[in-house]
């Protein structure tokens, strides 16, 4: 079966100062497929998903694949 990205992060990084909340942090769904994001509080979850929708930029102005369309995220 051939799957088809419908996301995809790669080598995210965010760090606030004095603490990383997100260090080369690669993230990749397929289309069909429900994910969970799961970890200890202050693992980064909500930052990458912050990432992801557009609330937080990304300082290493990376950029991530979503329904076939490349982003680059910085403001």
């Amino acid at each position: 079966m051939n799957k088809e990205s419908a996301i995809h992060l790669k080598n995210i990084t965010k760090s606030y100062p004095g603490v990383i909340a997100n260090k080369n942090v690669e993230f990749q769904v397929n289309k069909g497929e429900i994910h969970a994001l799961v970890g200890e509080n202050g693992a980064g979850k909500s930052t990458l998903m912050k990432i992801l929708y557009g609330e937080l930029s990304n300082p290493m102005k990376e950029k991530f694949l979503l329904m076939k369309k490349n982003i680059l995220l910085a403001r």
